[in-house]
């Protein structure tokens, strides 16, 4: 009849939606398995912690994904504890961890020639700017008694070579004092080691 007909069309017609939704939903999953692998893999071959917008750099710019998928791969790779983030007053920046390495040594596999050798190029190109980037960070948060402390870093690496704290009287200070620190870090740092190897005392 009419409404036999009617009735097994609508369930054909059900059942193509629902596999065109879990379809979609793989793919999506696949895709924002393939950002994860992506990330770890840039991550591992620097000895450097790469920054958000480093790593924003290279997706957006070679046409990966939007900012919106990158930012959610970051957040499931934190929160599952692959990779390791921290923050300074303008940027996050991220490394990779021991688990992280274990998995993309279990799942490398599924990273293309291309898309490796994508990435290589692109660290090739930019690696000494991306180092020199994060040879230096500076942040800051407000103190119990209402003044700022800022924390100013030089790296080599992931080796610290200066941690240095300094208590400020209002936020507005401590950020400028960071973006001052983050043009004249150099400057600052070997004007500070002379002081401090020189026999002078002037």
């Amino acid at each position: 009849s009419n409404e036999k007909l009617l009735l097994n069309l609508s369930f054909k017609i059900g059942i193509i939606i629902i596999s065109i939704y879990s379809l979609e939903d793989s793919m999506i999953n696949d895709s924002m398995m393939l950002y994860k692998l992506m990330i770890l893999y840039m991550l591992s071959n620097v000895n450097f912690p790469i920054s958000n917008s480093q790593l924003s750099d290279f997706f957006l710019g070679a046409g990966y994904t939007d900012y919106s998928n990158l930012q959610q791969a970051l957040v499931e790779l934190v929160n599952t504890k692959l990779i390791s983030m921290e923050s300074t007053h303008n940027s996050s920046r991220y490394s990779i961890s021991s688990s992280g390495e274990q998995t993309l040594e279990y799942l490398n596999n599924k990273l293309s020639t291309t898309i490796t050798n994508d990435i290589d190029t692109f660290l090739t190109n930019n690696k000494l700017r991306m180092r020199n980037e994060a040879s230096s960070s500076a942040s800051y948060y407000k103190s119990e008694n209402g003044s700022y402390i800022i924390h100013f870093e030089v790296r080599e690496g992931k080796e610290i070579l200066l941690g240095l704290d300094l208590t400020v009287p209002d936020k507005e200070q401590a950020a400028r004092m960071c973006d001052n620190w983050d043009r004249r870090n150099k400057e600052i740092y070997q004007f500070i080691m002379l002081k401090l190897i020189s026999n002078k005392d002037n």
